[in-house]
């Protein structure tokens, strides 16, 4: 099992749909069900990769994303979210800490 890339807090791009959010969880390999993987993940993303839970940036929903579709989101910029006070209390050097958490 790969060592998950990113951890909470960080601000990563989504290479294919080019939106931007962060991450609030993080799975160390895919754990949703096989009729979602089937139906949504079309490219076959690896299952024993890390698969990361993510907010979208001025969207009122998150993503299941695998791994190798995700880059640093190097912006410092802060996302825009309905849930982010959920997960997070503060943004600091271009990432979102939770005393939760942090």
């Amino acid at each position: 099992m790969a060592q998950p890339r990113f951890t909470i807090g960080e601000l990563v791009h989504h290479k294919k749909f080019g939106y931007r959010g962060v991450i609030v969880d993080v799975d160390a390999e895919y754990n949703g069900s096989e009729e979602w993987y089937e139906y949504m993940a079309r490219s076959r993303p690896p299952k024993d990769a890390p698969w990361y839970h993510v907010l979208v940036h001025d969207a009122q929903h998150s993503t299941y994303v695998a791994e190798r579709h995700l880059e640093p989101d190097d912006s410092g910029e802060q996302i825009n979210h309905p849930a982010l006070g959920r997960f997070f209390d503060r943004f600091d050097n271009g990432r979102y800490f939770s005393s939760r958490y942090n």
